[in-house]
């Protein structure tokens, strides 16, 4: 808020000194002179390593990027790289960073100059503005002060009131007016040099994505062992219970009929159970998806829905896993809607690649009127489509029709 601050130095004097700019400028400078003095006796005992003292601007640093939250409106985020836990691989990492070395630039002006304008604004406050402004007060108490202006001495509590007045009041106006300024630009330089720059910036962007294309992947690596567990381990039980339960029905259907009968109840609940879990597998993530790719995989969904489905879709190759597989769940889920909510009687899904962008529509001639913030179905998958830097928008007017449209960046693989 450095430039509000500016601004409002520039406004009026008795607006600015009520407003709450001087006194967060006051608490910064003053706050800066106990920094200042924690860090010098911290320091003196790494005199007798001074390696270590390449690294002290990096704790000062960080104090003083939490510090600028009395005059900046935003967090400046720190500008330094993740660093591996383990002690040396630490220091050969920060001390090959740029930002180390304008910590420690900055930490060397803290201590010097910065340290001598700070003392001196808060001893001026604490020993000038503040006596004058309480001299009344002292005065009334009975303490023993004396001022002495020529041959004019203060001695009753209506001359200190007049001292207050005609020299404490514009003393202390000047001052917050000379602090605000000190700590503005102090704030200023703070930010210059602790802030990232551009190229940290970007650094933190690309590990950001890179960081969030890894939690993608692993979720798509557990969702597959779990598919495939569930292919090769339950399911292939259950349809060796349901063959042998079937045999066992033909078996006993002339000796026991009310064996027979049970054993018939137990072969339906484990077909039904098989059915069940099949559906559920491919809700997961079916297995001609994974085989042949997103073209294939919504034609097959096309091919299974019970209203007629007119696919369009031209994607000249595979595309990334984390891509085809929202995209995938998109048009399941909105051919689901339109069949089970909208009443449709004719669905047309079409996609295209431009840009390095993959663009797919799903539009219904049903009834319409579908609010995706009631139904926690598309607001799942807009977060999902979100994970991989895409977007999801919805179109559902009373009357229909009601057009779903996705935009997915686009690799191969």
């Amino acid at each position: 808020m450095a430039t509000s601050l500016w601004r409002a130095m520039a406004g009026s004097p008795v607006r600015f000194v009520l407003s709450r700019w001087p006194w967060r400028s006051l608490v910064y400078v003053v706050s800066s002179v106990a920094v200042i003095s924690i860090a010098w006796l911290a320091i003196v005992p790494l005199l007798l390593f001074p390696p270590l003292l390449l690294l002290v601007g990096i704790p000062i640093g960080a104090l003083e990027r939490r510090r600028l939250g009395f005059l900046e409106p935003l967090a400046v985020p720190a500008p330094h790289a993740p660093a591996p836990p383990s002690g040396w691989a630490w220091v050969r990492l920060r001390v090959t960073e740029a930002a180390t070395w304008r910590e420690l630039g900055y930490c060397a002006c803290l201590l010097s100059v910065l340290a001598l304008l700070d003392l001196v604004a808060a001893v001026f406050v604490l020993f000038i503005c503040l006596p004058l402004l309480a001299l009344p007060l002292l005065v009334g108490l009975g303490a023993n002060v004396h001022i002495a202006v020529g041959t004019w001495t203060v001695e009753t509590v209506g001359q200190a009131c007049d001292v207050a007045g005609l020299a404490g009041v514009p003393a202390t106006v000047v001052t917050l007016y000379g602090i605000s300024v000190l700590g503005g630009a102090q704030a200023a330089f703070a930010k210059w040099l602790l802030a990232p720059t551009g190229t940290e910036m970007n650094r933190q962007v690309e590990e950001l994505a890179r960081s969030r294309s890894r939690l993608v992947n692993s979720f798509e690596a557990e969702r597959r062992r779990i598919e495939r567990d569930l292919h090769d381990g339950a399911q292939q039980h259950l349809v060796l219970l349901t063959m042998k339960l079937g045999l066992a029905e033909r078996h006993m259907a002339d000796a026991d009929g009310r064996a027979g009968e049970l054993v018939g109840e137990a072969h339906e609940q484990a077909r039904l159970a098989l059915t069940t879990l099949r559906d559920q597998i491919r809700g997961i993530h079916p297995q001609i998806l994974t085989d042949f790719g997103l073209a294939e995989a919504v034609r097959e969904l096309a091919e299974r829905c019970p209203i007629p489905v007119e696919v369009d879709l031209d994607l000249p190759g595979r595309l990334a896993p984390e891509i085809e597989s929202p995209a995938y769940f998109v048009v399941s889920e909105a051919l689901t809607n339109a069949v089970r909510h909208a009443a449709a009687t004719r669905i047309q899904i079409s996609g295209r690649l431009a840009e390095q962008r993959l663009v797919l529509t799903i539009v219904d001639d049903g009834r319409g009127g579908a609010e995706p913030s009631l139904g926690t179905g598309m607001r799942g998958l807009a977060d999902r489509v979100a994970v991989v830097a895409g977007t999801l928008e919805i179109s559902s007017p009373q009357g229909g029709p009601t057009t779903v449209r996705i935009d997915l960046p686009c690799r191969y693989e």
